[in-house]
């Protein structure tokens, strides 16, 4: 499977537009704050200085967890099926904040153990019924890493935008986020686990205790790609083969939480320039997310303590957006307005 190559966004004549473009609008210099840094990292992506979004969607992916046997999760495995349910029913959160954003939302099974049969809404591209269990063996074979991350590249292929939203869904993914974020970055296990779906202190220090055995066990691993295939999942290995496809395609790449960033890690291993064209929504409030935002040298749009996952930083970040672009292409100029740029406040 060829890796997509991506470009970097640089171009020091196209920022030094955007830059005398955005200084050109009414109001002081700077003081729209990130707004403006969000508009030139757009225009950038979009080789423009006449900045558009178009049919913005956010693709949540589900896969099951063989870690969870390890008694890693306060929740069944089975609910990860049942959250899918919820999803194709309109009724969890991400459903409401991307109907609230006027989101298209694309529910996909990347590995969920349980047979859905033929489902309106379901994008059907099950690699197997859930993982194995790294703290016992690799994840997944090598074929089927790659046949996951060819996945979310052929899913992205068709789409029509030019702005993609990342979600998931998976009983265990936390540990396998944070077995991840330890491998390439080499933080400690201990900052990288958090309470997942809600462990106590005890099922948290567990949690960590069979990060650092399964990482002893396969100490040797190093590669980006071999990380993945030992210690993710089908759904984090579809997400780094979509935002690499996505990012060949210089669509915006929204990047949820913690899990969403451990794909983005692996995939920023294998091309570094992808970073150019992630705008992180938010800070999750997961252990171990400000950590490895930091690795990725990001800037969070937004913290408001979620720790929920399905896109819903996505969706909640959507409208900064908007508000970047429209402000770019809406908003008057000193000289349109016949306002002398010293008159403004301070």
């Amino acid at each position: 499977m060829p890796i997509p190559h991506i470009t970097s966004t640089a171009n020091p004549a196209l920022a030094s537009a955007l830059e005398h473009a955005i200084n050109s609008k009414t109001k002081p210099l700077g003081s729209l704050g990130m707004l403006e840094t969000l508009a030139h990292q757009i225009g950038l992506i979009q080789q423009d200085t006449q900045l558009a979004l178009h049919q913005p969607a956010i693709i949540v992916f589900a896969a099951d967890h063989g870690v969870v046997a390890e008694g890693i999760s306060a929740y069944p495995q089975s609910v990860t099926w049942q959250m899918v349910e919820n999803f194709l029913g309109n009724g969890a959160a991400i459903n409401v904040f991307a109907r609230q954003a006027d989101c298209a939302l694309y529910i996909v099974d990347a590995g969920v153990n349980h047979d859905f049969g033929p489902r309106d809404g379901l994008l059907d591209r099950k690699q197997a019924p859930g993982t194995r269990n790294f703290a016992q063996e690799p994840a997944m074979s090598q074929e089927q890493c790659l046949a996951a991350m060819q996945a979310g590249m052929d899913l992205v292929a068709t789409l029509d935008g030019n702005v993609l939203g990342f979600g998931e869904m998976g009983i265990g993914n936390t540990t396998a986020a944070a077995a991840l974020m330890h491998k390439l970055t080499g933080t400690p296990v201990a900052d990288c686990v958090g309470a997942g779906t809600g462990l106590s202190k005890d099922g948290v220090l567990h949690k960590q205790r069979v990060i650092e055995a399964a990482a002893a066990h396969h100490a040797a691993l190093n590669e980006p790609l071999d990380v993945l295939a030992t210690f993710g999942g089908f759904e984090i290995a579809m997400m780094a083969g979509a935002m690499l496809k996505a990012a060949e395609r210089r669509m915006i790449l929204l990047i949820d939480g913690f899990i969403v960033s451990s794909a983005l890690l692996v995939a920023a291993r294998l091309q570094p320039a992808i970073l150019d064209y992630c705008v992180f929504s938010h800070c999750s409030d997961e252990n171990g997310h400000r950590q490895l935002l930091a690795s990725l040298g990001a800037r969070p749009l937004l913290h408001l303590d979620l720790r929920l996952g399905e896109g819903t930083g996505s969706a909640l970040a959507l409208p900064l957006l908007h508000a970047a672009v429209n402000f770019m292409r809406e908003m008057a100029t000193f000289a349109s307005a016949q306002v002398s740029e010293k008159s403004t406040p301070d």
